[in-house]
């Protein structure tokens, strides 16, 4: 039973993360490409999208995952390192978030239409966000290794 717990909880993580990866990948492919010109499209009082119900239910379990992953794997070598990679980067990732992305996002939200400084914030914003799926496609290849390396030992 906790070999099973062992391989349950990083694949949960791995669904998880694949999750909060598509949520980037949208966000990037789509809703980035036309809210800096139309910023209504990301302002909910205006009728826009709400993107912090999508994340504040996609991040908080991915999180809880690793971390359940991380504990019951401990005993597991060949997986640790890799766990604590993929736990590593991913926090890494949500420190940027709250420290630039998350602060500028409920700004941008909550104004009106946008000046031309506020447009090139926006766009830099958007620059930069880009890089986000590259990190989470990061930390789930860690957690993919971990898993098969998991899978091997169990």
């Amino acid at each position: 039973m906790a070999a099973n717990l062992t391989l349950i909880a990083p694949l949960a993580a791995l669904a998880f993360g694949a999750l909060a990866l598509g949520g980037g990948v949208y966000e990037t492919v789509l809703v980035d490409r036309v809210w800096p010109g139309n910023p209504a499209v990301i302002q909910p009082r205006r009728g826009g999208l709400n993107r912090g119900v999508f994340w504040i239910l996609a991040h908080p379990p991915f999180e809880l995952a690793l971390l359940v992953s991380l504990w019951l794997a401990w005993g597991y070598p060949s997986a640790r390192g890799w766990l604590i990679a993929a736990l590593g980067v991913h926090l890494a990732s949500r420190a940027w978030a709250f420290s630039y992305f998350i602060p500028n996002a409920r700004r941008f939200e909550t104004m009106g239409d946008l000046t031309d400084a506020q447009r090139a914030q926006a766009d830099r914003w958007v620059r930069l966000s880009r890089v986000r799926p590259f990190i989470t496609i990061v930390s789930i290849v860690a957690l993919g290794v971990a898993i098969l390396a998991l899978a091997r030992s169990t």
